[in-house]
């Protein structure tokens, strides 16, 4: 072929077709087209449901990731805090059980207390209130320490009492403090009544060490006496005002080789426990001293 005949002329770098503004015309007519169909007919729904229909489980599966990971976030924040509001919790049900202690404490003391004053009214002796500090470090004695001494004009010998009975005397006193000895104590003795009978006796710290009884000695053997019977201060030995409760009868032992009963006496007064007591002002400062014998008389006689 010679070489003339062939076509010199460059080949198109883009074909020719419509212009971009026509296109777009016609596709944003087309979309609005396909919008207001869409929207009056619902023409697209049953392919829109199709596709998603098929996307569902590749969805899925990639949303598992991201709710393992959003499910271990919430699960250790929320076991963190379970964790602080069961130590919250436990601290105030701590807080609530020691107020319901304190509570029921301040309640029984009060009644107490109440029983007190209603013991005090009742007596025709000069009381002072004190509280019982601690018991003495001696443990072959039955004594407590109180916080009234010389200061408040305790004396020694002055009995105490709590709003049950009598629960010991004053055996030492100190400017502030006072030591009490208690009727339970071996080395104390008590002078009692027996209010059903009128029998006097006279009771004595039980001997065995911590037992927290009393003996009634020196009673015959056919007294009559009875379990159950009250014991209350006789007063004739002018340190315990008389009608005071002591103790009541607990066991009765009568042998034959032995002219006298064994009795054993349970106290009143909260030996072991008693918190706010009353001290008395002694029977001896109470009653008038006795009048001195007065001169002998002059002999009678008449001059002879």
């Amino acid at each position: 072929m010679p070489l003339g005949t062939l076509d010199g002329t460059p080949p198109p770098f883009f074909r020719q077709g419509p212009s971009a503004l026509s296109k777009l015309v016609v596709f944003s007519l087309l979309a609005l087209l396909l919008a207001v169909a869409d929207l009056r007919f619902r023409i697209v729904q049953p392919l829109r449901a199709t596709i998603a229909t098929v996307l569902y489980p590749l969805q899925w599966a990639l949303l598992q990731p991201v709710r393992l990971v959003q499910s271990s976030g919430h699960y250790f924040e929320s076991l963190a805090d379970s964790q602080a509001r069961e130590a919250a919790a436990q601290y105030q049900l701590g807080l609530q059980s020691q107020r319901a202690l304190q509570v029921e404490q301040l309640a029984l003391e009060n009644v107490r207390l109440r029983r007190l004053l209603e013991m005090r009214e009742r007596l025709n002796t000069p009381a002072l209130a004190a509280q019982v500090l601690y018991d003495a470090a001696d443990p072959y004695t039955r004594k407590v320490v109180i916080d009234k001494g010389a200061v408040a004009a305790v004396q020694a010998g002055a009995p105490v009492i709590d709003e049950t009975g009598i629960l010991g005397q004053v055996t030492r006193v100190y400017p502030l403090v006072s030591e009490v000895t208690l009727i339970t104590d071996r080395n104390q003795a008590i002078p009692v009544l027996n209010v059903r009978t009128g029998v006097r006796g006279l009771a004595f710290g039980d001997p065995a060490a911590r037992s927290g009884l009393l003996e009634l000695r020196f009673m015959d053997a056919n007294v009559d006496i009875q379990t159950g019977d009250l014991l209350t201060t006789s007063g004739v030995d002018g340190v315990y005002p008389p009608g005071l409760p002591v103790a009541r009868v607990a066991a009765i032992e009568r042998r034959a080789d032995s002219a006298f009963a064994r009795l054993s006496c349970t106290p009143v007064a909260r030996v072991n426990g008693s918190l706010h007591v009353l001290v008395l002002q002694p029977m001896a400062d109470q009653v008038a001293s006795r009048p001195q014998d007065s001169a002998s008389e002059p002999r009678r006689g008449g001059s002879r």
